[in-house]
């Protein structure tokens, strides 16, 4: 078994590799949206032979080998470093209410990104899904939001779903009832003064829903949605890593799980801008999330 785990985990960093020197070769500097829509098909990154992948040997830390340590960002009031570390193992049970596949007998895919919106990272992403005609759902965190709304028109004039992720990202489970209400209201009340519409989605930090965070989510209006792929990129290994990870592991309807807030997200920009193209290669559409 541990033989089989090594040789797994050689394999996706192996993979990853070509996706990094393929990356490098085409990078791209990522700045906030201010001309008209990009057109035509961007030139796609030229293969380069494998290089010694540095994660193979030792284990990824809290920057990622060889990645940028996650810095708390000055429009952050909390830095959100291990997004999703209690959905890991030991985490609870998903729980039997919320959506983390949707029923479709299409190749339709759910891209999400969470804890934006940032005023660099989010009109990166929203170049690159223009770009490819994709949409997504895009959970803010309320306090981002407050400080860019100009970022929330911006993410549904494009025909994206916007979606609440609280207010200041807690952990939802160790709350009252009280705070839990305040998190999510708060934020829904600020999309619904700067979009005109409350939000009609909710995801809870970390994932963690319980039956009272539920009831309080439900009496707001909202459904819960969770995640089938996660990619990782909370723990910054490298663009290539997220790449292949969600590559690896996704199937018609999940819903995928990235970030465009609470720390550096660099590597999700230019992971997307290389994985996007070959989803859509293989017949996979994405789209938002409909409450």
């Amino acid at each position: 078994m541990a033989s089989d785990q090594h040789t797994n985990t050689r394999r996706r960093f192996l993979k990853a590799a070509v996706v990094v020197g393929m990356l490098s070769a085409g990078r791209v500097l990522f700045l906030p949206d201010s001309g008209p829509p990009e057109t035509g098909t961007p030139p796609r990154p030229r293969p380069r032979p494998p290089q010694p992948p540095a994660a193979a040997t030792g284990p990824v830390t809290a920057g990622g080998p060889g990645g940028p340590a996650d810095a708390p960002q000055p429009y952050r009031l909390r830095p959100m470093a291990g997004e999703t570390s209690r959905s890991g193992a030991g985490a609870s049970p998903p729980h039997p209410d919320v959506a983390f596949r949707l029923a479709t007998d299409r190749r339709e895919i759910f891209l999400t990104f969470d804890d934006g919106p940032h005023p660099v990272h989010t009109p990166g992403i929203l170049r690159i899904l223009r770009r490819h005609e994709a949409r997504a759902t895009f959970f803010v965190i309320g306090e981002n939001a407050a400080e860019f709304p100009g970022l929330l028109h911006d993410i549904a004039d494009e025909g994206h779903a916007v979606a609440n992720h609280t207010w200041s990202h807690p952990q939802l489970t160790t709350l009252p009832p009280g705070a839990v209400r305040d998190e999510l209201g708060r934020t829904s009340g600020l999309i619904e003064d700067v979009l005109g519409t409350a939000p009609g989605m909710a995801r809870a930090p970390y994932g963690d829903w319980d039956d009272p965070s539920l009831d309080i989510c439900n009496d707001l209006g909202m459904s819960p949605v969770g995640w089938a792929v996660d990619s990782q990129d909370w723990t910054l290994p490298g663009a290539g890593v997220i790449a292949y990870t969600v590559l690896d592991e996704l199937r018609p309807g999940a819903i995928v799980l990235s970030h465009d807030g609470g720390g550096e997200r660099a590597q999700t920009v230019e992971a997307l801008e290389w994985y996007l193209p070959r989803l859509l290669d293989e017949g996979y559409r994405p789209i938002r999330i409909q409450p």
